[in-house]
């Protein structure tokens, strides 16, 4: 396994820009909450260590990861300020086909997305085979992939604003 006994939450504050002046959208599933409100927390946190104001964060929630593809289409729409959107979810290996039609889906869906709009949408969508990796994804052993996809969204935002001159 890639992860075992490492964090990938560790960022270099020099090496990401500023947040103060962005403006970010989060989507956030709820089904598995007790998931995805850790990632939630991970990224929020993460936005206002760099600078992010409070005020510049949307988030809506929706009830499944499959519906992180309308909640986040219908957030650029609605939001044409915004600088990019973090999509978060958590699906979670169960008995069936369930899974993988579910994370295809998701996958391509957010990718749709970033094709079709000028707002970056990063993709925050745990992927595990039991509930105890996705605990130790969401705040645990293995560090928080909310901050991780916060740090891309920061990143992107400024690619963004670097690319309209």
């Amino acid at each position: 396994m890639a992860t075992v006994n490492k964090n990938l939450s560790h960022y270099d504050k020099a090496t990401i820009p500023n947040a103060k002046n962005f403006r970010f959208g989060i989507v956030v599933s709820e089904w598995n909450d007790n998931i995805t409100e850790g990632l939630f927390q991970g990224a929020f946190d993460a936005i206002l260590d760099c600078g992010g104001v409070k005020e510049n964060i949307v988030r809506w929630n929706v009830p499944g990861s499959f519906e992180l593809i309308y909640g986040c289409k219908k957030m650029q729409q609605s939001y044409d300020m915004l600088d990019a959107v973090i999509a978060i979810g958590s699906v979670i290996q169960g008995e069936t086909k369930h899974f993988d039609f579910v994370c295809d889906g998701v996958t391509q869906g957010i990718k749709d997305l970033n094709i079709q709009s000028d707002i970056p949408v990063i993709f925050c969508v745990l992927t595990d085979n039991t509930m105890q990796q996705s605990i130790d994804r969401s705040g645990g052993k293995h560090g928080n992939k909310g901050s991780e996809a916060a740090i891309a969204a920061i990143k992107m935002a400024q690619l963004r604003k670097d690319a309209r001159f």
